[in-house]
């Protein structure tokens, strides 16, 4: 359907679409609704690497014995989108869809190097999660193909996630933060880091990663991380804020 009747736009939960439409600057007028798709939705572990279908749910995410075993900041990054009713109705890829900088899965996403499984009628790509966004709300996603998965290797070290907003859930992120720190006895491992809402896209942090690992000081690694940031002033906070409170971030997750 999506390629001989298209253009066609894919829906599911409908907690960002709707958003858009109701107010009235959403341009597409002509969906395909996934929701039905109960293939999409499974959680499981293949060959130790964990698969989470698109249409997994954020409430899906928190219950799921398997991601709060792997990958718990995913578990606490969908506890802190909207509210009961929005996390029973989004899917973790719709919020990736969606593009959004501010997307409070993304950089747990963007930190564990998460790859993208991508379906067509011709077959299926994967893409590393870090080379799906080409800019703000722009994806390599082609009209004819659906995201249908995501792929989690082992992560190895310590989780962190920090959600910085008007409250808790039920706000869009002023700064959102993820981050791995790896063990102290494998020091060939780099800590992860990667941050939403201070770029046109979610960003991975390596110039402040490869700081960190080269043991450089917090004053020195949060000079580092400022210089690699893009926020803008909006209606939600200012670049200044989101510079100072990112380093405030990266500051914590050291200390942790």
């Amino acid at each position: 359907m999506l390629r001989g009747e298209g253009p066609l736009t894919p829906l599911a939960g409908c907690t960002d679409l709707y958003v858009s439409l109701n107010f009235g600057t959403l341009k597409d007028t002509r969906f395909l609704n996934l929701w039905g798709l109960d293939a999409l939705r499974a959680i499981d572990v293949r060959r130790d690497v964990l698969t989470i279908g698109a249409l997994a749910t954020h409430t899906d995410l928190i219950r799921s014995k398997q991601v709060q075993r792997r990958l718990p900041m995913l578990a606490a990054a969908a506890r802190e989108i909207g509210g009961v009713q929005i996390q029973n109705r989004g899917t973790i890829g719709g919020n990736v869809a969606n593009g959004s900088p501010a997307g409070d899965t993304l950089p747990v996403l963007a930190a564990v190097d998460a790859v993208v499984v991508l379906q067509s009628a011709d077959g299926s790509r994967r893409v590393p999660f870090n080379e799906f966004y080409t800019g703000y709300r722009q994806t390599v996603r082609r009209s004819d193909e659906l995201i249908v998965a995501f792929e989690i290797p082992p992560v190895v070290g310590r989780q962190w996630f920090r959600k910085v907003g008007t409250r808790a859930a039920q706000a869009i992120s002023k700064i959102v933060m993820a981050g791995v720190a790896p063990p102290a006895r494998r020091k060939s491992l780099a800590p992860r880091l990667a941050l939403g809402s201070v770029a046109p896209t979610v960003i991975r942090a390596r110039r402040t990663e490869a700081a960190l690992a080269r043991g450089e000081s917090i004053e020195a690694a949060q000079r580092t991380l400022i210089d690699e940031l893009s926020p803008i002033d909006d209606i939600r906070s200012t670049a200044a804020y989101r510079r100072q409170v990112a380093a405030n971030l990266l500051k914590v997750f050291i200390e942790d």
